[in-house]
C-alpha cells in the first residue's frame, strides 16, 4: 500500500495512494496508524481523495482508528472522499461518527 505521511504540528496526515481500500491493503493502513498512536500522535487526518471503493475492510480499519485515537483522548478525520466512498460511508451511516472534509486543508485547520 502507498502511503504518504505528512507530520504537521496539529496532526498528521495520511494520503492514500491506492484506487482501492480493501482486503488486501486495508490492514496496513491500519498498522500505520496504530504506529503513529504509539509514537503519541493522536490526531491523524486520512486523506482518501485518490479511493474509489472501499469495503468492509477499509471502512473497519478507519473505524479502528477512529476508535484508538478517541480512547487516547485525539481525533481521527476524513477528507477528499469521492462519490462512490461517499456513498458507501452515507450507507453505513458511518458519516455520522467521523468528522468529513472536502479537503486536507480544510481537515487540519480543524484542529
Amino acid at each position: 500500500m502507498i502511503l504518504n505521511i505528512e507530520e504537521h504540528d496539529a496532526a498528521v496526515l495520511i494520503s492514500v495512494k491506492e484506487e482501492r481500500l480493501d482486503a488486501h491493503n486495508s490492514g496496513e493502513l491500519k498498522s500505520q496508524m496504530l504506529n503513529l498512536f504509539e509514537e503519541g500522535k493522536t490526531n491523524l487526518v486520512v486523506d482518501l481523495e485518490e479511493v474509489r471503493f472501499v469495503d468492509s475492510s477499509g471502512l473497519g480499519s478507519l473505524v479502528s482508528g477512529f476508535k484508538n485515537a478517541s480512547a487516547r483522548n485525539g481525533n481521527l478525520k476524513l477528507c477528499g472522499l469521492q462519490p462512490q466512498v461517499k456513498s458507501m460511508f452515507e450507507l453505513t451511516r458511518l458519516h455520522r461518527v467521523f468528522e468529513i472534509y472536502q479537503n486536507s486543508k480544510e481537515a487540519m485547520e480543524s484542529f
